[in-house]
């Protein structure tokens, strides 16, 4: 990827060789084969190297239809929170690539009546990757996974920014933290992600509104500033630039909004 992807779904990933190394929410995330991985794909991201030629499958899910399914807690707690998700054993590797391989060709037939077949094979992956993943292990799991470890200059910022977004930054400030002259570091962070710091962290701040308004009920107002944004009107023109539909609107889509708290 020249740039970092959001869409507003849960991606699954399953390799079935080689690794991919993902730019995910700012920290260096390397997937590798036969384990199941899964995030959600609002939080920005990007594939920064691939290893040992990796073949692998990818399949989203709408946020909506995922909310709709009421997995366990504490694997759609994390995953809204940023985090991956990783199948701790590989033991179902060979089940796994099966069954990408038809939902891949059961959706390549357009066929309507395959459509839900499909979805409720996705909803039972997850329960059972939800059994792999006992709560009291997710935390752990979780931060052995997010460890930055290795990141170039240009890394570092995004790394910077995935972790301070919510506080005023600028890119003088972002340039001295990696102890680079503002110009330059402009310049490197443009050309490696295809965007510039300012839209970068809107990106951010933006996933950030879209957690909230997914899963809780606070005020529009109160997550325009919660996220980040110095004004309504800032985040409001931000929010349709990158989800091409206002903050009350996203929230109606996924099935969790309460009237009262608009």
């Amino acid at each position: 990827m020249r740039r970092p992807d959001h869409h507003n779904e849960v991606e699954l990933n399953f390799l079935e060789s080689g690794t991919v190394t993902y730019l995910l929410g700012g920290r260096k995330v390397v997937i590798t084969a036969a384990h199941l991985s899964v995030f959600w794909a609002a939080i920005p991201h990007q594939i920064i190297d691939f290893g040992h030629e990796p073949s692998y499958f990818v399949a989203t899910i709408p946020l909506p239809w995922f909310l709709q399914w009421r997995l366990p807690d504490h694997i759609v707690k994390p995953l809204l929170g940023g985090h991956l998700l990783v199948e701790p054993s590989g033991h179902r590797a060979i089940f796994d690539a099966q069954l990408f391989s038809r939902w891949e060709t059961d959706l390549q037939r357009r066929h309507a009546g395959l459509e839900p077949s499909v979805l409720l094979e996705m909803q039972a992956r997850l329960v059972r990757l939800a059994s792999s993943i006992p709560a009291r292990r997710t935390r752990a799991t979780n931060e052995k996974l997010f460890m930055a470890t290795g990141l170039s200059k240009v890394e570092q910022m995004a790394c910077y920014i995935a972790q301070h977004y919510l506080k005023r930054l600028s890119v003088q400030r972002i340039a001295d933290v990696v102890g680079l002259h503002p110009n330059y570091a402009m310049n490197l962070f443009q050309k490696t992600f295809g965007s510039t710091m300012v839209e970068y962290i809107t990106k951010h701040r933006v996933s950030h509104a879209q957690r909230l308004l997914a899963t809780s009920t606070a005020k529009i107002l109160d997550v325009a500033y919660e996220s980040g944004f110095s004004s309504i009107s800032r985040f409001n023109i931000a929010f349709r630039q990158t989800c091409q539909c206002s903050p009350r609107d996203y929230r109606r889509s996924v099935h969790l909004e309460n009237p009262a708290a608009e």
